[in-house]
């Protein structure tokens, strides 16, 4: 991954105001935990509304914190007017997801005109305690237009 200069000198600006009209975001209690050209980071406390039948935070729940940290990732290098959505992607989920809070970070491996390629992890943090959960490569795509 390289160092990356964003087109949109307010892109963190409006990246977070896109966050915030991504209600899924609000409904489980997701927040952003940091924004640079290129990354993003969300966090997530867990909560047992969120959780599955064996009490580990539900994979969908894992995947969509993902894809909106890849996809905002993306959405740092695209140009002002632009918009994002997820072309497609793959998740490995090694192990379960377990812990106080939840950390997923997207980082672009290849941005483009069109089509951006990222990268991204969902780890659990309990107490010192940091382990893997899942991994996502993702393909984003740039919407023109407001």
């Amino acid at each position: 991954m390289g160092t990356f200069t964003p087109s949109n000198r307010q892109y963190e600006q409006h990246l977070r105001e896109a966050f915030a009209r991504q209600t899924i975001m609000t409904t489980i209690g997701a927040r952003l935990a940091g924004v640079a050209p290129g990354n993003v980071e969300i966090e997530l406390d867990f909560r047992e509304d969120l959780t599955q039948h064996h009490g580990y935070l539900h994979a969908g729940v894992v995947t969509t914190i993902l894809d909106s940290a890849c996809g905002f990732a993306a959405f740092t290098l695209m140009p002002p007017e632009s918009g994002v959505l997820t072309v497609e992607y793959k998740v490995n989920f090694v192990a379960p997801a377990r812990g106080a809070k939840f950390l997923a970070s997207g980082r672009v491996v290849r941005p483009g005109r069109t089509l951006t390629v990222c990268n991204g992890e969902v780890s659990a943090i309990d107490g010192e305690e940091t382990r893997l959960v899942a991994l996502m490569q993702a393909t984003m795509f740039r919407l023109q237009g407001p």
